[in-house]
């Protein structure tokens, strides 16, 4: 199994549970490792032949930015879906991390893995 990963992608969206929360657009930071194969790509030298982490990047930009979720798990988890169905991922595991969330902490959020390992 090859590994393509996208980490620190930071993208201001709204979420929370509190009202206040629901007013406002906070950051989230994504890291993602998604399972492929990257021989082809490899041999050909073809971005029609990679998982085009460019792509992957800029459609959850504009997932998470229109998101109105109020648990990271919820987004974290339809983030995870739409990897997995609009780019034929089998296998991603996501970190999402809402940054600023609990004061003094350096980071919180979930990590979740969904698909099969090939």
């Amino acid at each position: 199994m090859d590994i393509v990963f996208l980490h620190g992608l930071r993208i201001e969206t709204v979420i929370g549970v509190y009202d206040w929360e629901k007013t406002i657009r906070q950051p989230v930071v994504l890291d993602l490792d998604m399972a492929t194969d990257v021989a082809r790509a490899a041999a050909t030298d073809r971005i029609e032949d990679a998982l085009d982490y460019k792509a992957v990047a800029k459609r959850l930009k504009e997932f998470v930015a229109a998101s109105r979720c109020e648990l990271v798990e919820t987004l974290a988890e339809r983030c995870a879906q739409l990897v997995r169905e609009e780019f034929g991922v089998s296998w991603v595991r996501l970190r999402l991390d809402k940054t600023g969330a609990v004061t003094d902490a350096g980071a919180v959020g979930v990590v979740i893995e969904r698909g099969t390992r090939p």
